[in-house]
């Protein structure tokens, strides 16, 4: 018979079920973090859950926040379960759960609530993962859209605010009036310079605002950038389920992760901060070096193997992994074209890194799909190949490997046209693309040509001629042998 997760029943949950060894009323706040999400639970809420479970900065407890409907539906499941969570680590050699108690409560999601809690000066960190979209920035600029209508609306009604960033700039106004030391904003989102996009994002709307409070702002709250790392898949009916099998646990927001996290931290807080790294939290300087490792290397790759496997109709990440050709093409690519691109980052060898990587791409408990990582190609190439390609070209250095990526991306797009394929071409732009795929096929160049995708790659007569070859190679001969051919 299974159990539903309460404070009531931790002391009856089976003895194979890790409970936290703190109560709620041990811990006091010291963090409102706004959108929790799986990713969240699985990771920030996760290091300060083993903090307190070391005796460590029960100061610095979570109130969870968020604005939206699915904040609202999260928060009553979470109340019923006394703001529990049980973690489940996908190890493929054995799968673990623990309770986690992190969080002591969330926060109504209205205006004047929320402001009221941000403004509490034993609130000293306002933490976020709202996914990148809740930046309200141009994906081809990076420019915040200042005429974005709810921040225009925020800005007109500065005490009834509806964005994250209105909540902020309103309980940093009162914090500033009542003499309260401002809060450190950290963004936990997957999104490069998280903190200097956030930083910009609040000082631009706050100038909107009142410019002597931007002035203030601006010498006062700090924003440090961060490196968030952990594989957190959606929570489906069939991992509550399999909770409930596996550990006899009842519940409704559970969270399935892999084992490895990494968070890799800016030390620049304003008004205090926990002890982190005595829970491997990397301290450091300059967080871009790491960032930009994980997106070359783990980002990079996932796009290098997404395509091949969608058009050998692999549906898993793991059971690409297992496919010799494609798992040494892999190697080949990132140890040649990717790696000879990054500078040097302090005590990491780039090695050791990949092989982690591989390990896990692996997994096959995370059963991460291909579709998942071929959705959106036509903005994530951009942000994940196509540096990389720059790069190489800037150091006069030969790109083939990258070309056949670009060229397998291209045959795919086709696909994604093709009324006998099952392939579905998951992208905004899918029409335009496989128009362009569909011309490519007699004139590589063309495909190319979509500046606001590649730029002016297309000048590159080098980079140009090696994308053909492959592409013309994998209309004549396929996706495994041209895989073989790249690898003699």
């Amino acid at each position: 018979m299974s159990i539903k997760l309460n404070n009531k029943t931790l002391d009856t949950l089976p003895s194979q079920v890790v409970k936290p060894n703190y109560s709620s009323e041990s811990l006091s706040p010291g963090i409102i973090h706004i959108g929790v999400g799986n990713f969240h639970r699985a990771h920030q809420a996760m290091y300060m859950h083993k903090l307190f479970n070391a005796g460590i900065a029960h100061d610095w407890a979570i109130r969870g926040a968020g604005i939206k409907s699915y904040d609202a539906a999260m928060r009553d499941k979470l109340k019923q379960q006394d703001w529990l969570t049980t973690v489940v680590e996908l190890d493929d050699k054995n799968l673990t759960a623990q309770v986690t108690a992190s969080m002591l409560d969330f926060i109504e999601n209205d205006a004047a609530t929320l402001i009221a809690a941000l403004s509490e000066s034993e609130i000293r960190i306002v933490s976020l993962t709202i996914t990148e979209g809740g930046y309200f920035m141009d994906d081809k600029t990076g420019a915040f859209n200042l005429a974005h209508p709810e921040i225009q609306a925020d800005i007109a009604n500065v005490d009834t605010p509806s964005t994250v960033f209105g909540l902020i700039i309103a309980a940093l106004k009162i914090r500033r009036a009542q003499n309260i030391p401002p809060f450190t904003v950290m963004s936990c989102d997957n999104i490069p310079h998280n903190g200097k996009v956030v930083q910009r994002v609040v000082n631009e709307m706050a100038d909107a605002i009142d410019p002597e409070l931007a002035r203030w702002i601006s010498a006062n709250v700090t924003f440090p950038n961060s490196m968030v790392d952990c594989i957190t898949p959606a929570t489906s009916a069939q991992e509550r389920e399999r909770l409930t099998t596996l550990f006899g646990i009842e519940d409704l927001a559970p969270v399935f992760c892999e084992p490895f996290r990494q968070w890799v931290l800016e030390d620049n807080f304003v008004n205090g901060r926990p002890p982190l790294e005595a829970v491997g939290v990397e301290f450091v300087e300059d967080v871009a070096p790491f960032e930009l490792m994980k997106l070359r290397i783990l980002n990079g790759g996932h796009a290098a193997i997404a395509y091949p496997a969608a058009l050998l109709n692999i549906v898993f990440v793991h059971d690409v992994m297992a496919d010799p050709l494609i798992s040494t093409y892999l190697k080949k690519l990132v140890r040649e074209e990717i790696i000879p691109t990054l500078a040097p980052v302090p005590s990491v060898s780039f090695e050791d890194y990949f092989s982690i990587i591989e390990s896990r791409f692996a997994n096959p408990e995370i059963r991460d799909t291909v579709p998942r990582l071929c959705q959106d190609a036509s903005n994530r190439l951009p942000k994940f190949i196509l540096p990389i390609i720059a790069a190489n070209i800037e150091n006069n250095r030969d790109c083939k490997g990258l070309a056949l990526v670009v060229a397998l991306w291209c045959r795919l797009c086709f696909e994604g046209g093709n009324l006998d394929s099952d392939f579905t071409l998951d992208d905004p732009q899918a029409a335009r693309l496989i128009v362009q795929a569909t011309l490519a096929k007699d004139d590589a160049s063309v495909f190319l040509q979509m500046n606001d995708i590649f730029g002016n790659l297309s000048n590159n007569d080098n980079f140009t001629k090696n994308f053909t070859f492959w592409l013309e190679m994998l209309w004549d001969v396929g996706t495994l042998a041209t895989l073989e051919w790249y690898l003699k």
